[in-house]
């Protein structure tokens, strides 16, 4: 069975690059069948940044790299923006941890105020680094993650996390940090989630499952809100790293020509994305280009 051509798809975390693919990466995301990116931000220079001029940048490279591939692919995309957490370890060494954590603080705050101006849908990737550091910088993450929390709640605006892989007790602590903050936990996205668990299992936490076949598999009969994504990272030394951008529409492509048929898709691509981020992505054009 064919895609319904009324289907978006989408591919809910990606990054590209001016030095990687980029529009190219895109390109070959729509002729697979792909519709729709959430395009993350990552630091395109060698260092970290250190002021929030950088970050201001760094937003408008992702800004501009999203432009071009509307222009030139017709695939719809949607800005994720925020200081990537581990960047905190990185200007910690180099500013000292509270310059640092000032400045994550900063550049959370432009994010959300992109958000607020609806140049971003989301907060992202927030969270904590996922290997161990000093106590001191350890401190200083969860205080970059709260603000990043209350600023997504100001916002009114979901929060994309990077962490490492959640077990029931980790979803728990997320669940908790968003109580908390007083932000939805549909609204609080464990990104790269590696893991199925069911929704009482993930505390309601909304999981991106990385869309490898047995996850996808795993979590069609899931009810909504989840995600598929590739987190391609169109870095030229790790080609094709985590999963290439034609991952999702091929895989959705399987799943509509399999017994299962093509109407579980509509839960991550259509119901979960009105959930989480209060929009429903249309499709305006179904074909190859």
């Amino acid at each position: 069975m064919p895609l319904p051509r009324d289907l978006p798809i989408v591919d809910h975390h990606c990054h590209l690059s001016p030095a990687g693919q980029g529009v190219e990466a895109a390109r070959r995301f729509r002729r697979a069948g792909g519709t729709h990116l959430f395009l993350a931000t990552q630091s395109y220079e060698p260092r970290v940044p250190r002021s929030l001029e950088t970050y201001a940048a760094q937003f408008a490279t992702t800004e501009s790299l999203a432009r071009r591939v509307h222009e030139e692919t017709d695939v719809t995309v949607y800005l994720v923006v925020a200081p990537y957490p581990v960047d905190l370890v990185g200007a910690s060494a180099v500013l000292g941890v509270r310059a640092a954590l000032d400045l994550h603080r900063s550049a959370l705050d432009l994010a959300g105020r992109w958000v607020r101006e609806h140049r971003a849908v989301a907060l992202g990737e927030v969270g904590r680094p996922h290997f161990e550091v000093a106590p001191d910088i350890d401190r200083a993450a969860d205080e970059a993650f709260d603000h990043a929390l209350a600023v997504a709640r100001d916002s009114d605006c979901p929060v994309v996390v990077h962490s490492a892989d959640l077990d029931v007790a980790g979803y728990l602590d997320l669940a908790r940090r968003a109580d908390r903050a007083g932000i939805a936990r549909e609204r609080v996205v464990k990104h790269y989630a590696r893991s199925h668990l069911t929704r009482d299992e993930r505390s309601s936490v909304t999981p991106s499952y990385l869309a490898r076949r047995e996850l996808a598999q795993a979590a069609l009969s899931d009810p909504a809100p989840w995600f598929l994504e590739t987190d391609y990272l169109d870095d030229p030394a790790r080609p094709g790293a985590v999963l290439d951008l034609a991952t999702v529409p091929r895989r959705a492509a399987a799943v509509a020509a399999s017994p299962v048929g093509a109407g579980p898709l509509r839960i991550p691509f259509v119901e979960s994305i009105a959930r989480v981020y209060g929009f429903t992505p249309t499709v305006e054009m179904v074909g190859v280009p």
